[in-house]
């Protein structure tokens, strides 16, 4: 079983990879790290990311996945691509790709109000993910 996970370079994020490396561990499988560069440009959705880009975010993760302290670091790749606003539907294109079994997303803690929206993009993932989606506050 293949885990996914959105990352972004916020601590959402990090938190996400964090628990997608553990839950990848526990079940020894790999990771597929899905990465969404938002470019606000019409017409650029679904393009590579620059390799830079992506060479930045295998940099974070590998940080990430060696600060796990003695325990091994499960297989993980990163696969990268650009949004024009809509990051949830490239997410989710991604993790179909990917044949991931299990999506995890990272979320911030929220005001009482922010709680009834969860947040734009969490909120299309877990209405629109055809698999199961694990969802990680930061503290």
């Amino acid at each position: 079983m293949t885990v996914a996970v959105a990352y972004d370079a916020k601590p959402e994020g990090r938190a996400a990879v964090e628990a997608a490396l553990e839950w990848a561990g526990l079940h020894e499988t790999s990771v597929v790290v899905l990465h969404v560069e938002e470019t606000g440009r019409a017409g650029t959705a679904g393009v590579a990311a620059t390799p830079a880009a992506v060479r930045a975010v295998e940099t974070q993760i590998e940080t990430i996945a060696a600060s796990r302290l003695g325990q091994p670091a499960p297989t993980w790749s990163v696969v990268s691509s650009t949004a024009a606003g809509d990051v949830a539907s490239i997410l989710l294109q991604l993790a179909a790709k990917s044949g991931a079994e299990l999506l995890v997303v990272g979320s911030r803690r929220r005001s009482e109000i922010g709680k009834f929206f969860l947040g734009r993009v969490a909120q299309r993932v877990l209405l629109d993910s055809p698999v199961p989606v694990l969802v990680v506050k930061t503290e």
